[in-house]
């Protein structure tokens, strides 16, 4: 009689534990990036493609 009270008592633990549980939750979505990608420097795309003037490169300047 003992035994089957302990056996009840387990069942009914484990049951209530189970019910508690939450979903799981969907998961988030990415975080866009904090800052937007720039274009390159003039002077880095002359030293990149190793020309001597980075006139080329900057389309605002125009002398």
């Amino acid at each position: 009689m003992k035994s089957l009270k302990i056996y009840l008592v387990t069942i009914v633990f484990s049951l209530s534990f189970v019910a508690c549980a939450a979903p799981p939750r969907p998961p988030k979505p990415p975080k866009p990036p904090r800052h937007a990608a720039k274009p390159m420097p003039p002077g880095q795309a002359k030293k990149i493609y190793g020309t001597k003037s980075a006139k080329p490169f900057a389309p605002g300047q125009n002398k």
